[in-house]
């Protein structure tokens, strides 16, 4: 039904300035978009009549303008609030380029724009386009249409453009106020991210040796970190490479911006998704309120995929997205989010076996590895550990308030003959260890504090690791079971296990069936 206000006699000058009055007031009131728009649309009708008002914003990006906001009286709305518009071809953008208004009396025998067709099915006939410009600058366009022909006079076009100006001036002030909040919240979010970061705990500090191998590793990071050039780490459990890529972030121009860590390994299969992408509220069963998910947070900054290797083949794909447009959506949402977000991966598995056992994507494999980085393993530059043992040494006396004047000959030889299958991270543990067992001057570390014999540590056997053990024994079940994983009598049910699970193990622990 359309609604009619009195265009007669009434609407004198005198109505149309207490109608302006009205507006700068609700202009004042209101920063919320709804609120401001509702109440300058019911003053509007008080002067003139419309059946249906919208602001559309341009966005310079996209080169396009979105419906801001939106009132109407026409059923069904073709063009809703949130809808784009391209600017070339679009009556928006013919008033935002030229600057000036834009009246068609008779819009069925005027179409030629993109809106056109959406405005007829509304049964709209007359459309009045009126640019909303500040003094520097032009954010949008007001449109105004009525399903009567010829609806608007010279002395409408003129009062609706103080609107217009009215409302600019109140837009800009509220687009300031979304952008204030917006940042507010955004830094409200890294900060929590950060706090929940500080509390958790790092291998160590600093990146300590000087061997050639490390040396090189050093150099690379030197190289590649004022850039914004994907970055692939690679190496065993242990060595350090989250460690590696909080140098390269700390040494960007990205430095000042967060760096969000994901370990993909910990992430539920179900939910991996969510958390780097986010949802919205009543995506899945759970999803009580929209999450921001970790690409968002890293937005301007650095994100860090911590064993990317274990990620789904469906989260690669959209994970393969980001990287290449730098834009998603949220879980259950619509609108497309776009981020400026540097990557950088790591992982211990080896992708290019991956890519060949069709676990791992290959094009993002290739996408990842712009610029590979490999983190030797401790029993590969043994010269370094007498330095990080002094450096681990000194770190848990401060700790613990004891002191050492000097490590024992024969604990030094057993650092460096031992093979470190956790590298950095069990040589830290296996320190702390000793400065908590130790009183003397001396700091002395037994071979049972590496979890071998003496004869293990003067031969070159060594016992074998967790990793080694567990894939020596579910080699001997598949083998029992001939290779059946899920199941009654299968793999995963002798090894008490969710099929899923073992599935995603195997090509971890490189174990594929035999031909």
């Amino acid at each position: 039904m359309e609604i009619h206000s009195s265009h007669d006699s009434s609407n004198t000058a005198a109505e149309k300035y207490r109608v302006l009055l009205e507006i700068t007031n609700a202009l004042v009131l209101n920063l919320d978009r709804d609120a401001l728009f509702k109440a300058i649309a019911s003053e509007i009708r008080n002067v003139t009549t419309f059946d249906r008002a919208g602001i559309t914003l341009y966005d310079p990006v996209a080169d396009h303008f979105q419906i801001y906001s939106l009132e109407t009286t026409a059923p069904p709305v073709s063009l809703q609030r949130g809808a784009d518009i391209p600017r070339e071809g679009s009556g928006m953008g013919w008033t935002f380029d030229h600057r000036t208004p834009l009246y068609r009396p008779q819009l069925p025998d005027d179409r030629g724009f993109f809106e056109d067709t959406h405005f007829l099915a509304e049964g709209l006939q007359s459309v009045l386009y009126l640019p909303l410009m500040t003094r520097d600058r032009i954010l949008g366009t007001l449109q105004v249409a009525s399903t009567i022909p010829s609806r608007y006079t010279d002395e409408d076009i003129a009062f609706l453009l103080q609107v217009a100006s009215q409302l600019a001036l109140a837009l800009d002030n509220a687009l300031c106020y979304d952008t204030i909040k917006s940042l507010r919240d955004q830094l409200h979010k890294e900060n929590v991210y950060l706090q929940e970061e500080i509390k958790s705990t790092h291998n160590f500090e600093e990146i300590i040796g000087e061997s050639p191998v490390i040396r090189r590793v050093l150099r690379s990071v030197e190289q590649v970190a004022p850039t914004d050039s994907t970055v692939l780490i690679r190496g065993e459990t242990g060595t350090g490479k989250e460690l590696i890529a909080r140098a390269i972030h700390d040494l960007s121009q990205r430095k000042s911006r967060p760096l969000v860590r994901v370990n993909c390994a910990a992430l539920p299969a179900g939910l991996v998704e969510s958390e780097l992408f986010g949802h919205e509220k009543g995506a899945f069963t759970g999803a009580l309120n929209k999450k921001i998910g970790r690409f968002e947070l890293a937005h301007q900054g650095t994100i860090f995929l911590d064993e990317v290797g274990d990620l789904p083949l469906e989260t690669q794909a959209k994970l393969l997205r980001v990287l290449q447009e730098q834009e998603f959506e949220r879980v259950g949402g619509a609108q497309t989010i776009t981020v400026n977000v540097r990557v950088m991966a790591a992982t211990n598995r080896d992708l290019k076996a991956a890519v060949t056992q069709q676990t791992f994507r290959a094009d993002l494999f290739y996408r990842l590895n712009v610029f590979p980085i490999q983190i030797p393993p401790l029993r590969e530059r043994t010269e370094d550990i007498p330095i990080l043992a002094r450096y681990f040494i000194d770190k848990y006396m401060k700790k613990m308030n004891k002191q050492f004047e000097a490590i024992g000959h024969s604990t030094m030889e057993r650092l460096v003959q031992y093979a470190w299958p956790g590298n950095v991270r069990e040589f830290e543990h296996v320190i702390e260890r000793a400065v908590i067992h130790c009183s003397g001057p001396t700091l002395d570390i037994g071979n049972e504090a590496l979890s071998v014999t003496s004869a293990a540590v003067a031969t070159p056997e060594r016992l074998m690791t967790l990793e080694e053990m567990e894939r020596s024994h579910i080699l001997k079940v598949l083998e029992l079971t001939k290779w059946v994983v899920g199941g009654p009598k299968g793999a995963a049910e002798l090894l008490n296990i969710h099929p899923n699970t073992l599935r995603s193990r195997l090509p971890k622990l490189g174990i594929t069936k035999p031909e």
